[in-house]
């Protein structure tokens, strides 16, 4: 019989990046795992619900160590949904766990939630109330995290919607906040804000990045959209987060079609709204996919691409190398990745192997903004 140390040590991130310093298994999830270890063991079939499991050790380490079914889960991340079900297939444990949405499908009737704390307030925020809000009136929250990570004010999220907080001792630098008795508030998200500059409404569920704010990559690659090719008709916002740059791209360019698509669940929630909320749904669709995968190669004229420089809570370029390769195989020749970057970072040389010709359209204190033309 497959024990818990040897499931952990055959989980892969895949296909999110490998490398040396990015585990798939970390000493939070074996933390979450051990406090968690005596209410999951008296938690009846069907009534454990599993939150952001990054690449499925809290999932299947439920299904191993106590020989559960009927686990229920939801992770913003496709990549990570993907990564659970890559690594059940391969262990034989798919028929254990089902996926859902945030919401009463995923909550109801649960009586131990597992969270993996996400690093923003935000995103607790939302995770929690809807717990309080759907889950069965005995839950006891597991939320863990690497100590690092862990602030006060997260003891302070989960108190305004648990009447019991207590956090456990430390281990292996990393610590689990335990929440009893919950509190059933109205929802804070989406909520919505402006960009006045840009004239823009922006709607944002809480894990959307940036919120409902202007991330200032974002702000400086916004002022360069005027200076998209007129006759582009199709264009993809790689990464698009609550898609800003998608809809001032359509609002831009009135023949234009754009897709919007990133790996997050609350990302891609957000852009539809946003694109809603400006009157231009009709023309940006949107898309939960790793890096545009599922759209096919060489189709469209313009991607706009603000890729991040982490890699979860790891420095790393591997992402935004992985969105300039994915930029490559979905433009036509001809057609021109629009991005943003840390000045830094210099990728000028790795755009323009991986694209094309590639010059600096713009650059500030912080950032560079770069126009790449498809050659290659």
């Amino acid at each position: 019989m497959l024990t818990g140390d040897e499931l952990f040590a055959r989980l892969r991130r895949l296909p999110d990046v490998e490398a040396p310093n990015l585990v798939a298994v970390d000493a939070a999830d074996r933390l979450i795992l051990d406090e968690a270890g005596a209410a999951l063991a008296a938690a009846p079939a069907g009534t454990v619900a599993v939150i952001d499991d990054h690449y499925g050790a809290l999932t299947l380490g439920v299904a191993v160590r106590h020989s559960a079914s009927g686990i229920r889960v939801h992770q913003d991340s496709v990549v990570g949904e993907r990564a659970l079900a890559a690594n059940a297939a391969r262990e034989g444990l798919t028929d254990r766990y089902t996926t859902h949405d945030l919401g009463s499908d995923l909550l109801a009737g649960a009586r131990v939630v597992l969270l993996q704390l996400p690093r923003s307030l935000a995103a607790l925020t939302e995770l929690a109330e809807a717990v309080a809000r759907y889950a069965d009136p005995g839950v006891t929250v597991f939320a863990g995290g690497r100590d690092k990570h862990i602030t006060p004010a997260m003891n302070e999220v989960l108190a305004r919607c648990f009447t019991e907080v207590r956090a456990s001792r430390g281990r292996q630098k990393s610590r689990v906040l335990t929440a009893r008795g919950p509190i059933a508030t109205e929802p804070t998200y989406p909520v919505t804000g402006t960009v006045p500059e840009a004239g823009l409404t922006v709607v944002a569920h809480g894990a959307a990045f940036a919120g409902p704010r202007l991330d200032i990559g974002t702000r400086f690659l916004l002022g360069f959209v005027p200076r998209l090719p007129r006759d582009a008709r199709t264009a993809v916002d790689l990464g698009c987060g609550t898609g800003i740059l998608a809809v001032a791209a359509a609002r831009q360019l009135p023949g234009l079609r754009v897709t919007a698509t990133d790996q997050s669940a609350a990302a891609v929630a957000s852009a539809a709204a946003t694109a809603a909320a400006n009157h231009v749904a009709d023309r940006v669709d949107v898309l939960r996919d790793d890096v545009a995968g599922t759209l096919p190669d060489a189709s469209v004229d313009v991607v706009l691409c603000n890729p991040p420089f982490h890699v979860g809570a790891a420095v790393h370029t591997g992402a935004a190398v992985k969105m300039f390769d994915a930029a490559a195989r979905l433009l036509r020749p001809g057609g021109e990745l629009w991005t943003v970057y840390n000045t830094h970072l210099n990728y000028r040389g790795i755009l323009q192997r991986t694209i094309g010709r590639t010059e600096v359209a713009g650059r500030n204190r912080k950032f560079t903004v770069t126009r790449s033309v498809r050659t290659r």
